[in-house]
């Protein structure tokens, strides 16, 4: 792919970083660079290769570099311990391991005896390539005229959250086909100017650069999200697309309390990873003046898989319509064949060429996962309204409270809309009468003083009584992961609260 789009873009400016710039040619370069020096070192068409650092240029080349090699490409998330990123590594056989400097030091020589090369991008202490030595001209040692779409080249973690990480095994044509249907469903072009700080080894952030990295777009691509920087970026280049998860979209908002901004350029914005406010995308879009276009995917789909396309009306709430030839139905949660009538709750499952190959290794929840017919399950609980699909929330996040169904997210969604609110996270807490309940935790918008009591009078007007969170609290931050997600299972109490159910 981005040997292509060298062809057609040469001298075009394809990444920008804070400590250098790329034209696609540059990159092009590396990539082969890297590949060539896969192969020089031993590593094997068909290995899978490690790739742990944090969101820079390195990174990117080192992606397609791994691919172009001919190699599965494994990107972990860069804030993994050494114990956790060694359970990976062990799973699916890395061959190789390429890393920043920190997340070097981090691994130290905790890495299983399979691991034949490793390569830093940084300096690089005893036993360990530099990149920079790794990188060395001449084609790389594999025909890519052999592959196929349904061929492996990627395995991706699944977070863990509930359990040990499973790696979700990528076709070539579902990487391809997501990028592909994401740029032409967001109407990306070359002409696109895109500001992430989504982290690259997630699929939404992997999705994000290489949709626009396809069309010949160029990508301002940040190591971290910082709100206010962000903010100053778009006016620096010219951004024409904004790409985050709804906390990102909610500390922009909160930022321009104290930050001016120019959102002059930008035409169009994206937002997925967890369900987003009303309020949230109505105050950004009046700010921005472009559209927030809301999305869905899952590593186990390579991306995306639904969202609203840039130029078709759009559905407030919902999650958009299915990508091209892909299938997307609302299961009843009493029998997986039969669909959920239309506005009624059931699990979201998707079907067609983006569905993960299997878990790597995993037989079990393989076939947990994926039904003889290729329908696959995503946990989600959704409903149907016309060619639109509605999150409600994850089916593992419910909370059974008295025997109701409470849903975290749209308690969130609700408290999202007060004006002392700058983040909101809902989460299940232990209740000896009801089995458990939900508390609700805030953070306050900047210069505002949440009053709990307020907020829960607020959250009455629009939710039902069983619905209501048993208690408020002001914190400081939420938990979140690498990607932005708001943890929810971290979600506690501060000991002795009033009001707290005994734990």
């Amino acid at each position: 792919m981005i040997g292509a789009a060298a062809a057609r873009h040469g001298d075009r400016t394809a990444l920008i970083c804070r400590d250098r710039t790329l034209t696609y040619a540059e990159l092009d370069a590396a990539v082969s660079q890297v590949a060539a020096g896969l192969s020089r070192h031993g590593v094997r068409p068909g290995e899978r290769v490690t790739l742990f650092s944090e969101n820079r240029w390195e990174w990117v080349a080192a992606y397609h570099g791994i691919l172009r090699a001919g190699c599965v490409v494994n990107p972990v998330n860069a804030m993994l311990t050494a114990p956790e990123l060694t359970v990976i590594v062990e799973d699916c056989g890395s061959a190789a391991l390429l890393a920043s400097g920190i997340c070097t030091e981090r691994v130290g020589s905790m890495l299983p005896g399979g691991v034949r090369l490793r390569v830093s991008f940084d300096d690089a202490p005893a036993g360990v390539v530099r990149l920079a030595d790794l990188l060395s001209d001449g084609p790389a040692d594999w025909d890519s005229s052999s592959a196929r779409p349904r061929d492996l080249c990627g395995i991706s973690y699944t977070s863990g959250t509930t359990g040990r990480p499973k790696g979700a095994m990528q076709a070539r044509e579902a990487l391809l086909l997501n990028w592909a249907y994401t740029a032409a469903m967001h109407a990306r072009s070359a002409v696109d100017v895109v500001l992430t700080a989504l982290p690259l080894p997630h699929v939404y952030g992997n999705c994000a650069v290489n949709s626009a990295l396809l069309t010949g777009a160029t990508v301002v691509l940040e190591p971290r999200f910082d709100a206010t920087r962000m903010l100053g970026l778009v006016a620096e280049h010219g951004v024409t697309m904004i790409e985050g998860v709804p906390a990102m979209y909610s500390m922009m908002l909160d930022a321009l309390a104290t930050t001016v901004a120019d959102f002059t350029t930008v035409t169009r914005c994206t937002v997925g990873g967890q369900t987003i406010s009303d309020a949230v995308v109505e105050a950004w879009e009046k700010v921005a003046g472009a559209s927030l276009l809301e999305l869905w995917g899952m590593t186990e789909l390579s991306g995306l898989a639904t969202t609203h396309a840039a130029y078709a009306p759009p559905a407030r709430g919902s999650i958009g319509v299915a990508f091209p030839g892909t299938e997307v139905r609302v299961a009843s949660l009493d029998e997986v064949t039969v669909d959920a009538p239309e506005g009624e709750d059931g699990e979201l499952m998707v079907r067609g060429p983006l569905v993960t190959l299997g878990y790597y290794g995993n037989e079990t929840a393989t076939r947990e996962t994926i039904e003889r017919d290729g329908w696959m399950h995503t946990g989600d609980i959704s409903r149907r309204q016309g060619t639109h699909f509605y999150i409600v929330d994850r089916l593992k996040d419910m909370i059974l409270s008295g025997g109701y169904n409470v849903y975290p997210a749209e308690i969130e969604r609700v408290l999202a809309g007060h004006p002392d609110v700058a983040l909101v996270g809902v989460g299940r807490v232990p209740d000896p009468r009801l089995g458990e309940v939900a508390h609700a935790y805030v953070v306050p918008a900047q210069g505002h003083a949440p009053d709990p009591d307020a907020i829960l009078a607020f959250a009455r007007t629009q939710l039902a009584p069983y619905k209501l969170p048993k208690a408020v609290h002001v914190v400081a931050s939420l938990p979140t992961t690498p990607s932005g997600k708001i943890r929810r299972r971290d979600l506690t109490p501060p000991p002795g609260t009033p009001g707290t159910p005994p734990m």
